[in-house]
């Protein structure tokens, strides 16, 4: 297929991130770091957290297991490298320190099953990424192992691979409309304006940030309000008739904004970090944007690849072929893989 060379000439880190938990993440894993093999890529594979267990550690339902090659590098405590299948040499032992002990990064010289994980702080995750690069690796491959939402970050990782399934829903129609939804937050548009990055870039980063157009100039006006949880009425008393944009430094769901008059969502733009923080709903998300409502994002996120799981550990499966064709019909401009076929 080549995907993974065609990625590897415009990115250095990818995140493989799981809709939901059984979605096909790991398999997904597993699929690319096949194809790695066969296309004589050398890469790196790590985790936000813990992966490679045969059962799940939180539904306790069967998990496919992390297969690595011959010269591959991968980051795994101290305690995993002990019950590893596959032979490795130790690298380095690295200060990121985990409860199942320091990380190492290590070289597989000998093809087996591993427990891969690392640190669950962004820095650091960084800083181990870069660490494989040094040592040669072309491409890291992140597993996004405990919080699926905020490994989708942009500062996590350059792309992203979706990692969808029939677990979602038992309507395929659902699935790929939760699919296409998240597609589509992720790939919102980003804040162009250099003025307007820099009026949030110079207010606190933890408060509400409204902007005003005054005699063809923005003014900043940061509301004491933390956070927009509870000040859905506040912010409808601020928003006046000069307001542009409204800047939230958190979560933006439907208590955010629900006291909004609706016509204010006409003149105003709300501005976010990145898409994780959205925690709408895709219909409430449709009729919002039927009366006006406008989202930008100081970063987005890059889809790389939709990956389809056709099979729910509950027993019910979608045809693989309607499955994938159906995603593709949604969302053409993307590679869909069945990672079952």
């Amino acid at each position: 297929m080549d995907l993974l060379k065609g990625f590897a000439d415009n990115y250095k880190t990818i995140s493989i991130v799981g809709m939901a938990k059984n979605s096909g993440k790991t398999t997904a894993l597993n699929f690319f770091i096949e194809e790695a093999m066969d296309e004589g890529l050398t890469i790196g594979v790590t985790s936000t957290g813990r992966d490679g267990e045969t059962t799940d550690l939180v539904t306790q339902t069967e998990k496919p297991r992390v297969y690595l090659y011959t010269g591959t590098l991968v980051s795994l405590p101290t305690k995993l490298y002990e019950m590893a299948d596959a032979g490795l040499e130790i690298l380095e032992m690295t200060n990121y320190r985990t409860p199942l002990g320091p990380i190492l990064l290590c070289k597989v010289v000998e093809s087996g099953n591993v427990q891969i994980a690392g640190p669950a702080n962004t820095k650091d995750h960084k800083e181990l990424c870069e660490k494989m690069l040094n040592l040669g690796a072309k491409l890291i491959l992140i597993d996004g192992a405990i919080d699926r939402k905020s490994i989708a970050a942009p500062e996590t990782s350059d792309g992203v691979i979706l990692a969808t399934g029939a677990v979602l829903s038992r309507s395929l129609k659902k699935v790929v409309e939760e699919t296409a939804h998240i597609v589509g937050l992720y790939g919102l548009p980003e804040v162009a304006e250099k003025a307007l990055r820099e009026l949030i870039g110079a207010s606190s980063p933890k408060s509400i940030v409204l902007i005003d157009e005054k005699e063809a100039e923005l003014v900043a006006r940061a509301l004491d309000l933390k956070t927009g949880l509870t000040a859905s009425r506040v912010l409808d008393d601020e928003i006046t008739e000069d307001t542009r944009f409204v800047y939230l430094p958190g979560a933006l769901t439907s208590g955010v904004i629900e006291d909004i008059y609706p016509d204010k969502f006409k003149q105003v733009v709300f501005l976010l970090k990145d898409p994780t923080k959205i925690f709408i709903q895709s219909q409430h998300w449709q009729q919002l944007r039927k009366k006006g409502f406008k989202v930008k994002v100081l970063e987005n996120i890059k889809i790389l690849a939709i990956t389809v799981n056709p099979t729910a550990p509950s027993g019910y499966a979608f045809g693989h072929e309607e499955f994938s064709a159906a995603m593709k019909g949604a969302l053409p401009d993307l590679p869909i893989i069945d990672v079952r076929s």
